[in-house]
């Protein structure tokens, strides 16, 4: 994150020793250690809460694909149960029509009369 090597904390020493003194340095560190250690330990509460949320939001999220999943099945299965009853009413009425002779079919009135034509009068 922040690149500071050995120079550079030798020359933050020795200013903070020079502005601070010797007698109130330890203190001083001490104390900066303390706010330190807070504001770690407070990024790290906060990123701790941020990861517990993403993982509340995907676990709500994913409940709600289930019950989508759920929902879409159950559909499919609806469909699927009217297309084998429309399939089986296809079939039975296939039978049912095969079933019935032309001659249980009443004929129109032209062609209907009292006396059936013979094949050798013509028409």
């Amino acid at each position: 994150m922040f690149d500071i090597g050995f120079p550079e904390l030798v020359l933050v020493s020795i200013v903070a020793l020079l502005v601070i003194g010797p007698d109130k340095l330890p203190a001083a560190v001490r104390t900066l250690a303390l706010w330190v250690g807070r504001f770690r330990r407070s990024l790290a509460s906060i990123k701790a809460e941020i990861e517990q949320e993403l993982g509340a939001d995907e676990i709500r999220q994913q409940l709600h694909n289930e019950s989508i999943m759920k929902e879409l099945s159950e559909t499919r299965e609806q469909l699927e149960n009217i297309v084998n009853d429309t399939k089986q009413t296809i079939a039975e009425a296939k039978q049912a029509s095969r079933a019935v002779s032309p001659a249980d079919l009443p004929l129109p009135k032209e062609l209907a009369s009292d006396q059936p034509k013979r094949p050798d009068q013509g028409q």
